[in-house]
């Protein structure tokens, strides 16, 4: 199985006719991606590659093809009332790769997605994949294989390379999801583990964080408290010179309260594996699935 996203996925591309959104709704098409429809104002009645409808509305594209998903990439500007024009038309799963959405949008779209019942997974991430299902986002399919590990990452980058690891090993993936780095998103670590733990095929977790912030230490109770499967941690920002700003615009540290040593040592309490670097997962993960 997987978590999000999966072979029942239709997908809607808003901002299908732009540079990024036309890239990459290439890459998901040629992945499998059930890419039924994209949105583009203005340009409603044409055609994206001679086989995607494109329409005006995201109302009017689920009205006709049955979208159930959404993957946003338009500029950040626009990107809050594309996120709200999906949820408000119905769709389940929301994925906002746009990076600079303003926290003041967002602190008006976070409660609208809720009212709305759908799941809003972003801004300013890489998205999700199922290997050998869908692809909704940015993360390269190659470097993904079916498995038993799910994967959940505040950075795209690190994603990648941690995903791209356990491949190399012979560790599949159930989902990798990329939450993103911004003070708001629409989906955090527990929301992730929840669903990890509730699927059947995922029988250990990675998962990446960084500094600033509280989400890491809240995943570790939950993680104590709530989960039965292993998990391996890693903090990226271990040597982040002290008062330094730098990485996303959630990664913030008030205190010590968002520091690497102090989100380290909750995993620690809590029995989280801890990765001291991205490769050390392959080996901490195996041990685990044992």
């Amino acid at each position: 199985m997987s978590v999000f996203i999966g072979k029942d996925t239709t997908l809607v591309v808003q901002g299908i006719t732009g540079r990024d959104g036309s890239f990459h709704a290439r890459q998901m098409m040629e992945y499998g991606t059930r890419v039924v429809a994209g949105v583009t104002p203005g340009k409603g009645g044409q055609q994206f590659d001679g086989v995607v409808p494109i329409f005006n509305t995201v109302r009017q594209a689920v009205e006709q093809t049955g979208a159930n998903t959404s993957v946003i990439y338009v500029p950040p500007a626009f990107a809050a009332d594309a996120i709200m024009e999906a949820a408000a038309a119905g769709v389940k799963v929301v994925v906002c790769i746009t990076e600079g959405v303003p926290v003041l949008d967002m602190m008006r779209v976070y409660p609208f997605v809720k009212e709305h019942g759908a799941r809003l997974i972003g801004p300013n991430c890489p998205g999700l994949i199922s290997p050998g299902e869908a692809k909704v986002g940015i993360i390269p399919g190659r470097i993904c294989a079916r498995g038993p590990v799910g994967v959940v990452s505040r950075s795209g980058t690190l994603t990648y390379e941690v995903v791209y690891q356990l491949t190399r090993a012979g560790i599949g993936q159930t989902t990798c999801v990329g939450i993103g780095g911004d003070p708001i998103n629409g989906t955090n670590f527990i929301d992730c583990l929840e669903a990890f733990e509730r699927d059947p095929d995922t029988h250990a977790v990675a998962l990446m964080g960084e500094i600033g912030g509280t989400d890491e230490q809240e995943a570790a109770e939950y993680v104590r408290t709530r989960m039965k499967k292993p998990v391996v941690g890693f903090i990226a920002g271990q040597t982040a010179p002290p008062g330094r700003r730098m990485g996303h615009a959630g990664a913030i540290i008030s205190g010590s309260a968002g520091t690497a040593a102090e989100k380290i040592e909750a995993f620690e309490k809590c029995g989280i594996g801890i990765a001291r670097r991205p490769i050390d997962f392959v080996a901490l993960i195996r041990e685990r699935l044992k």
